[in-house]
């Protein structure tokens, strides 16, 4: 019987009545049942992690990952399945993304926890009363050159009348939704397979950022979403046969691009930086480029224009940490010290630990099968096609040079933000190995696909153990020096007094946690100290010392007015070993970095007044002309 004139029912075997053929619609109905109840399971047994967690109990891991899982690898299956209708792929898709971001969002739903959030929330909290962008941050400078995240939420926080914090939430739930959509737009701009583009997206999924980095409030977790529509705006540019409709994708490209460049830098020079490596494999194998080359040239404008014009300290910004990391990382090659000890006293389980090292291998056999897969169907390929998927391969074996930063402090954390990135070169190349590996199976629940499966798990788990530490990712009693967990009442109850009495916008010193707390919810300025302000000497200096002249004169003339000081540096070791910022002058060996006598040397000084004194946190003010009126008078 030929496919044309096939019955809707099976064929008789044995005699026996016919067997009816599946109906359209129970694909559909099955996965909305077994999603609908993995979902409902994986959020219960989030939120008894996060309860354990919170309660000091054990078998919070346990019961995130079994959450995590239950829910996440059904919905794969239900994606890549090859009965599964674009309706039906495009809802779990939307499903999947939801439910990833629930990790987050159960973590924190009432307001910022993240040293960045706090940073991100006080100046979209800052716009919306003041209605000024390009306004200083106190915590992260830089980002107030970069509006386009803190203009979105309040402005929405204005139209709706909601908080500023739940209008992010909004803006973040929308963007990491389009995230995991445009990934696989994007991977179905190479390949006509629609199961290609819902395994890119799947293996996005897996990145260490995707989890909790990517779905805080910052300007990374809006731009990113941006980025993967703009190369899927420009592959459609590249691709399109006649002038008027390359001029249409490039047009609709411009807006997207200018976007990112007003919301986040890294984002804006990676989009660069893909376009090029895009417009170079076509120019190599002798792929039309132009466009191309011309789309690269447009990002690469937008990102100069907007440093020269708007944000010139960019570049000084983000130099220090690539400059120490290398540094740092030829020390280790030399034979020095100042590496890191990957997991040193984690509360992370073995099991975890052990998948943070398997994940980059198994990272790295996808992407040298996708290599061989590749230079195997060259000649069978469209050539855009050959030279777009050469560079995603190009694009992800970025990924595995970034994770031997992991190795230095001051690298650390740039190699962590470049694993977004790098990674979508990951998703887009090895998607086709996968449904080819599907593919050669007979039965729907082969080994391969129980393998695969298996495998996604142990890369999710490993990634986001080397992604986050356990104090970022579960909740638990307040830590001295864990940016999570410094919201102590008393650190809040001291800057709401400050706020009540003094008011917005007082400058101020600070060490690193207190500064979150009195920058964001105190709406203060304050300063943690840098190599040119090095506002820690102020706390190192013995009793009975002369201050640095220098470091005085920067107090008097930048006008600062309050110093605050916890007294609790002379009893506890920092949780990430840092009390002010990367570079400090300040031993970290196991012990407390201060003395009691340094910490309380402030009450007996004459340009100092104190004018709060709590448990831990003091807060004097600098009473400068009182010290000038004692030496003019003749006053010791």
């Amino acid at each position: 019987m030929s496919a044309a004139t096939a019955s809707p029912t099976l064929d008789r075997r044995d005699g026996r009545d016919p067997v009816p053929a599946p109906r359209a619609w129970a694909g559909p109905v099955a996965a909305g049942i077994t999603l609908t109840i993995t979902g409902a399971a994986g959020a219960a047994a989030l939120v008894t992690a996060y309860r354990r967690a919170e309660w000091g109990q054990d078998g919070a891991f346990d019961w995130f990952w079994a959450g995590m899982l239950v829910f996440s690898l059904p919905a794969a299956y239900w994606a890549i399945r090859r009965g599964s209708s674009a309706r039906l792929r495009l809802a779990v898709l939307i499903g999947y993304a939801c439910f990833t971001y629930l990790p987050k969002l159960l973590r924190n739903p009432a307001g910022p926890l993240y040293h960045d959030e706090y940073a991100h929330w006080g100046q979209s909290h800052d716009i919306l009363l003041d209605g000024l962008l390009f306004q200083q941050n106190p915590i992260v400078r830089v980002i107030g050159d970069y509006p386009g995240l803190h203009a979105t939420v309040a402005s929405l926080a204005t139209l709706t009348g909601v908080t500023v914090w739940h209008a992010a939430l909004f803006v973040l739930i929308l963007a990491h939704v389009l995230l995991t959509l445009g990934v696989a737009v994007l991977a179905g701009q190479l390949w006509p397979d629609p199961r290609v583009a819902a395994a890119a997206a799947i293996v996005y999924s897996l990145n260490s950022s995707f989890l909790y980095f990517d779905t805080q409030l910052g300007y990374e977790s809006l731009a990113i979403g941006v980025l993967v529509w703009a190369l899927a705006c420009a592959m459609r540019a590249i691709r399109a046969a006649g002038v008027r409709a390359r001029l249409g994708w490039a047009a609709l490209f411009l807006p997207f691009t200018v976007a990112i460049t007003a919301t986040h830098h890294l984002t804006a020079i990676w989009l660069t930086g893909m376009l090029g490596l895009i417009a170079v494999a076509c120019t190599i194998l002798r792929v039309p480029a132009r466009t191309a080359w011309a789309l690269t040239a447009t990002a690469g404008a937008s990102v100069a224009l907007w440093m020269a014009a708007v944000s010139p300290r960019t570049g000084t910004y983000l130099e220090p940490y690539l400059g120490r990391s290398l540094s740092q990382f030829g020390g280790l090659a030399g034979g020095g010290s100042g590496g890191r000890t990957l997991f040193n006293q984690s509360v992370a389980p073995w099991w975890e630990q052990q998948a943070a090292f398997l994940a980059p291998g198994v990272a790295l056999l996808a992407v040298v099968g996708a290599a061989v897969l590749w230079w195997r169907r060259r000649t069978v390929t469209d050539p855009l096609t050959r030279a777009a998927s050469g560079a995603m391969l190009l694009l992800g074996a970025l990924y595995f040079p970034a994770t031997l930063l992991i190795l230095t402090p001051s690298g650390a954390e740039g190699a962590r933000r470049s694993w977004a990135f790098s990674y979508l070169g990951i998703a887009v190349a090895t998607a086709p190995l996968i449904i080819a590996l599907l593919d050669r199976a007979r039965r729907r629940i082969s080994g391969s696909a129980i393998f695969l499966l298996a495998t996604c798990a142990l890369v999710m788990v490993g990634n986001t153990a080397a992604g986050m530490n356990p104090s970022y990712r579960f909740p638990g009693p307040p830590v001295f020096g864990s940016d999570t967990r410094a919201a102590t009442p008393e650190l809040l109850a001291a800057s709401a007094w400050l706020r009540e009495t003094r008011g917005r916008g007082a400058r101020l010193v600070a060490d690193r946690y207190s500064g979150l707390i009195f920058g964001s919810y105190g709406e203060q300025e304050p300063t943690t100290g840098s190599e040119s302000f090095p506002a820690y000497e102020l706390y190192l200096a013995k009793p009975g010392s002369p201050m640095p002249p220098a470091l005085m004169e920067q107090l008097r003339a930048w006008r600062f007015e309050y110093l605050v000081v916890d007294r609790r540096m002379a009893e506890q070791v920092p949780d990430i070993k840092i009390y002010f910022e990367t570079n400090e002058p300040i031993p970290h060996d196991g012990r407390p970095g201060f003395t009691r006598a340094q910490l309380t040397k402030f009450d007996t000084l004459p340009w100092l007044v104190k004018v709060y004194d709590g448990p831990h946190i003091a807060i004097y003010r600098f009473d400068f002309d009182s010290q000038n009126r004692r030496i003019h008078m003749g006053a010791p």
